[in-house]
């Protein structure tokens, strides 16, 4: 341990805390005006609960020691804190849990890009905090607790591709659709209102991901090094591939198409960054690009599917791909502590991904099923047709986010 791993997992802390405002401006920028406040407002409240929650329980459940499916209580409210997780070496127990507490966090407000202007935040507010205890805390634990059962099994994501984007983005689906859509006439007439925002905050997340994936080394060696060049690489052939195949199909290069793309490669290399080369990253970024664009091409046609900034599709979708790739191109050349894939000779590292993406698919849309079920039977979680159309800024909130007059 020294000082210099621990100034640089400081510093990625920070750089991942930032990456929700970054999503906050980014989904607000994609929806109409009357929802824009409360579209970030969704992500700025995760800022609030999440670390409470973390703090107090989640930390412990997902980084204690107890079993291969859930951890302990032993260090809930923080306690022996400095006793904690001593399979990490570079930096200190509390160090650790603050930069483990921003991934928590980013995890439940990726869904509410799914959920614009159809949800009252009373709902939303208690829907993110259940998420976080039945959805995020057990998968984080079987993927990247130290007795795991995936992770023992052999399963590998470097910096939250099954953990973090799987889950969030398959729960935004389901939690889409026990919504419904919009309707009719606000959904085919709801644009983005600023354009701007949604590049502003691509580049916000795009900037902290460096501290999401590089971060992730726990260190500052050759490993973080890596990853951040795997990243900057997976985000950068995913615009470039995104744009290409635009112009293939006959399309316009839209900012906001390119926007999306680098969300798509940085999810997508995501469980990759520490375990492949950079042209495994090109590669990697080029297929989710797509891949996901003919997915989104597709997801159009299901009117029943009203997932607003298409959280599916950029999270769910891509960190699928990602996972599964991670599977063909991992070399342990640059990363001894990891394992083979495909490419290299080893194909069981294919199947063990193959497994944990289809855990985190069930975990994920069983439990937000049950949660918006359970949730729907104490209140109305979703917005009248009436408010929908006034806008949920003003129902929910009482402001607006422009005075016009």
């Amino acid at each position: 341990m020294n000082n210099a791993n621990i100034a640089w997992v400081l510093m990625s802390c920070a750089l991942v805390m930032l990456m929700t405002p970054g999503l906050a401006f980014f989904y607000s920028g994609l929806v109409p005006e009357r929802n824009a406040l409360n579209t970030i407002k969704m992500s700025f409240i995760c800022l609030a609960i999440i670390p409470l929650v973390w703090a107090i329980v989640g930390y412990s459940l997902v980084f204690s020691e107890h079993n291969q499916w859930i951890g302990s209580l032993r260090y809930v409210g923080l306690a022996h804190i400095n006793e904690a997780n001593k399979a990490v070496s570079t930096i200190p127990p509390p160090l650790f849990m603050l930069f483990q507490m921003m991934f928590a966090i980013i995890s439940p407000a990726i869904i509410s890009g799914a959920l614009v202007g159809r949800m009252k935040f009373v709902a939303y507010f208690l829907f993110v905090t259940f998420w976080s205890l039945l959805v995020y805390i057990p998968l984080a634990h079987w993927v990247w607790g130290v007795n795991g059962w995936l992770a023992q099994l052999g399963a590998i994501d470097f910096a939250g591709g099954i953990v973090v984007h799987i889950s969030a983005g398959f729960s935004a689906l389901v939690a889409a659709l026990i919504l419904g859509p919009r309707i009719k006439s606000r959904r085919q007439n709801d644009m983005p209102h600023n354009i701007p925002f949604v590049v502003l905050g691509a580049s916000l997340l795009w900037f902290g991901w460096f501290g999401f994936n590089a971060g992730s080394a726990l260190a500052a060696d050759n490993l973080a090094i890596n990853a951040a060049i795997t990243t900057m690489l997976g985000a950068s052939s995913a615009v470039t591939s995104w744009t290409l195949f635009a112009w293939l199909r006959k399309a316009r290069p839209s900012a906001v198409g390119a926007s999306a793309a680098a969300v798509i490669g940085l999810v997508a290399i995501t469980p990759a960054c520490g375990f492949v080369t950079p042209m495994g990253a090109i590669a990697i970024g080029s297929i989710s690009a797509i891949v996901t664009q003919i997915v989104l091409l597709h997801l159009n046609y299901f009117k029943k599917i009203d997932d607003t900034a298409d959280v599916f599709a950029c999270h769910g979708v891509a960190g699928v791909i990602g996972s599964l790739l991670t599977g063909v191109f991992a070399t342990t050349s640059v990363n001894p502590a990891g394992k083979n894939g495909v490419l290299y000779g080893n194909y069981t590292l294919l199947w063990n991904q193959t497994i944990a993406v289809f855990i985190a698919i069930t975990i994920s849309v069983v439990g937000t099923g049950l949660i918006l079920f359970l949730l729907r039977k104490i209140m109305n979680i979703r917005t009248t047709p009436k408010e929908e159309i006034q806008g949920i800024d003003i129902i929910e909130h009482g402001e607006k986010a422009y005075d016009h007059s």
